[in-house]
């Protein structure tokens, strides 16, 4: 069997197991499973991984026609509304949501109110930006009195800033895309260090726009390389060179790529974060899919040497999660197990939405079926 009949093979796994679950799972916006089954965040639904099925959806309706798949994600999007109303409700994560959702809507259907969405969200994830230290500003305010969160960026935000760009396409409107390359500019000389790691947060003081420092974040503390963050970084930076052809985010992207590749341990298992102790068991699969689907985007536009490289690495990645972080039985509503959402957290190795996404995005990849949304 060959590469692309393995990928097919496994694209038909997953096709036939989310017929099953969407019929379940076709009121709910999920973000993990309890006892397999998955649950239901539509009363918290400016959640950042609500999008997640919906795209999901959308790349096998796509790819296979059911019609069902479809429905469930307008069902979703249309959910989503209750955000994109909530001035709390909106923060740096709406390309997640909404490239997701209304963008992919769009492009199946023309949808104009599918569109009009896109475009509300675009808007203000541009209004985020601060002028001052040219970043989009993550979060919103904590609870009165405490610290201000007003100059924190976080590298999650590189995945982001394809709404901009697609925005800016169709607006024919710069300042779209002129905030995205700000930002990722400033990503580039802050977040990502000399080795290819790449921190979480970074402060900068909000009125100035100087940086003041790093934050450990969701990774092990300060210094570390939460693999998460790293595989944000990988595809952010790849998808910011496909939008803009500017050679400085391609080379970036490189950088972290090689980084993260040259982490992962004989095993394939990716761990929360590539610092911690060799004797944790967490793992994080969400953060293995992430870097795969970067890895096959750089691989588009490299040759030779590096081009073997990424692909046989993001291979690597994806062969360990299919034969075994895997769950194709019908019984269940999750795909990948062994996700973890961050380092300082109580439980790791479940399920999370957004794994799921990832692997069937990089899959349909190989396959020649995906569903372009970034």
């Amino acid at each position: 069997m060959n590469e692309k009949e393995w990928a097919a093979s496994i694209a038909e796994k997953i096709m036939k197991k989310v017929t099953i679950s969407a019929e379940r799972s076709k009121d709910k916006v999920p973000f993990m499973t309890i006892n397999g089954l998955f649950d239901d965040w539509t009363d918290r639904i400016s959640w950042w991984t609500n999008g997640f099925y919906a795209g999901q959806l959308w790349q096998l309706y796509h790819a296979y026609g059911v019609e069902q798949f479809k429905t469930v994600a307008e069902t979703i999007e249309k959910k989503l509304d209750g955000s994109l109303m909530s001035y709390q409700g909106m923060d740096h994560d709406s390309g997640f949501k909404w490239l997701l959702t209304s963008v992919a809507n769009y492009k199946l259907t023309g949808k104009e109110e599918s569109r009009n969405r896109a475009l509300l969200a675009a808007a203000n994830l541009a209004g985020r930006f601060n002028l001052a230290g040219k970043f989009i500003r993550a979060w919103n305010e904590w609870n009165p009195g405490d610290e201000s969160n007003a100059g924190w960026a976080i590298i999650d935000c590189m995945m982001n800033l394809p709404l901009l760009y697609w925005a800016a396409e169709q607006t024919r409107d710069p300042r779209f895309s002129q905030i995205a390359m700000a930002h990722a500019d400033t990503a580039m000389r802050t977040f990502v260090r000399e080795n290819g790691s790449v921190a979480h947060i970074v402060r900068f003081d909000p009125v100035t726009g100087e940086m003041i420092d790093t934050l450990g974040g969701q990774g092990m503390g300060v210094g570390s390389s939460w693999t998460r963050g790293q595989a944000w970084a990988v595809y952010g930076f790849a998808l910011s060179y496909r939008h803009t052809k500017k050679e400085a985010y391609l080379e970036t992207a490189k950088k972290v790529g090689r980084y993260f590749a040259n982490s992962v341990p004989e095993s394939g298992f990716v761990p929360v974060d590539f610092c911690q102790d060799a004797s944790l068991d967490w793992e994080d699969s969400t953060a293995a899919a992430i870097a795969a689907c970067g890895m096959l985007e750089i691989e588009q536009y490299v040759e030779g040497e590096e081009k073997e490289f990424f692909h046989e690495a993001a291979m690597k990645l994806l062969i360990t999660l299919a034969e075994k972080r895997c769950n194709f039985s019908r019984d269940t509503d999750n795909i990948l197990e062994k996700c973890s959402s961050r380092y300082q957290e109580e439980n790791h190795n479940y399920s999370l939405i957004y794994g799921d996404y990832y692997f069937t995005e990089a899959i349909l990849k190989l396959c020649d079926k995906e569903l372009f949304l970034w």
